[in-house]
């Protein structure tokens, strides 16, 4: 949340956590290999900033998966509500 209102340096993000810099630095890593975070060298800081493409492709995934799920428990409210029907019947 904190990259969403500016760049920050990795030395500025750990001062916010009760953790050493370099777990931060893990943590960045893995947030920029996975497309979240872009990383720029300036001098010797390294800046962190929130790099929008990959949460739009985490969106589309999740939306993806929404839709996948909603048609399946329709399938299942539309079958269950057959079953209650035929049980009444009898």
């Amino acid at each position: 949340m904190m990259l969403s209102k500016e760049r920050l340096t990795i030395n500025a993000l750990a001062g916010n956590f009760d953790m050493s810099r370099p777990a931060v630095s893990k943590h960045i890593k893995v947030l920029h290999s996975t497309g979240f975070v872009s990383i720029e060298d300036i001098g010797r800081e390294r800046y962190c900033t929130l790099n929008e493409e990959g949460f739009n492709q985490l969106q589309n995934w999740i939306h993806y998966f929404d839709r996948f799920w909603n048609k399946k428990l329709k399938k299942l409210e539309v079958l269950m509500n057959q079953h209650t029907k035929t049980k009444r019947k009898k």
